[in-house]
């Protein structure tokens, strides 16, 4: 069976999926027709349903429920992990509704911790997560960062307003789901089961060869130090991307239902996660 299977190109994904589309472990006789993209491409094509299975923000997850079931396995979720907003100065008593502010792409969980934050911020430009730190380095305002450019910020004089993630954890008492895999909800629920499993597995893979960086994830990491790309995948990676398990499934429930409150929607009762065996 051949299944179209999206994630970003960062260290955390090309980390967790290596095993899996690199021929490294038994898929029990399933293909994945590879497509690496922007974290916010793949929000837009999980909203038209473009693949099979893929990696998206958990904020486009109340979005997608009627085509996509989300798996127990490969989350981007944690402590300590969300999104920084930063400035090109010092922050004083700055005032940041009265601010531009840079936020990489309307659909994602930054945008949704933001807006959590901020909820009278209006002024904002959506770019893609590697063109911020130049935004805000220019003077052109604030930003939103995530990923490598938590690590590399600092270090081009840049300031950081607020932990995002932080507000999250004290607002919720809950860890910060930033981001899943789904999987169609028309595939057999023996194939959601089987592909869950083998995103578990392809994980463990990796942990057992870690700390060392392999061809795949180097090829994808462009200009990232070796320093980089191990912080990267420190802090994304971790138990709950092996399997999210109650208090995982707790902290998406909680998004689902701040979303619902920020967006003034009911989310529904559809069943929200793949069967476990």
């Amino acid at each position: 069976m051949q299944l179209t299977l999206g994630f970003s190109p960062c260290p955390n994904d090309t980390f967790i999926f290596d095993a899996l589309v690199n021929n490294k472990m038994d898929t029990g006789g399933l293909q994945f027709d590879v497509v690496l993209e922007d974290v916010q491409t793949l929000n837009r094509w999980a909203l038209e349903g473009k693949l099979a299975i893929t990696k998206l923000s958990y904020a486009v997850l109340p979005l997608v429920l009627d085509q996509y079931i989300l798996m127990n396995s490969g989350s981007a979720l944690g402590r300590g992990v969300g999104p920084l907003l930063i400035a090109n100065n010092d922050i004083g008593n700055m005032d940041v509704a009265n601010h531009c502010i840079a936020i990489p792409g309307e659909n994602t969980t930054a945008h949704l911790l933001f807006s959590l934050a901020y909820p009278t911020a209006s002024n904002k430009i959506f770019l893609r997560y590697d063109e911020i730190e130049a935004f805000v380095l220019a003077g052109k305002g604030l930003g939103v960062i995530i990923h490598e450019n938590r690590f590399t910020y600092a270090a081009k004089g840049l300031k950081k307003i607020i932990d995002l993630g932080d507000y999250w954890e004290k607002e919720t008492g809950s860890a910060i789901p930033l981001g899943g895999i789904v999987i169609n909800r028309q595939i057999a629920p023996a194939v959601q089961q089987q592909v869950d499993q083998l995103i578990k597995n392809s994980i463990q893979y990796a942990f057992s060869h870690y700390p060392v960086l392999n061809d795949y994830i180097r090829a994808h990491a462009r200009e990232m130090s070796e320093e980089v790309m191990r912080k990267h995948i420190d802090l994304y990676v971790n138990d709950y991307s092996i399997d999210l398990k109650e208090e995982g499934r707790k902290a998406v429930l909680k998004l689902m239902e701040v979303y619902g409150q920020l967006n003034n929607r009911n989310m529904g009762k559809q069943q929200l996660f793949v069967a476990q065996n």
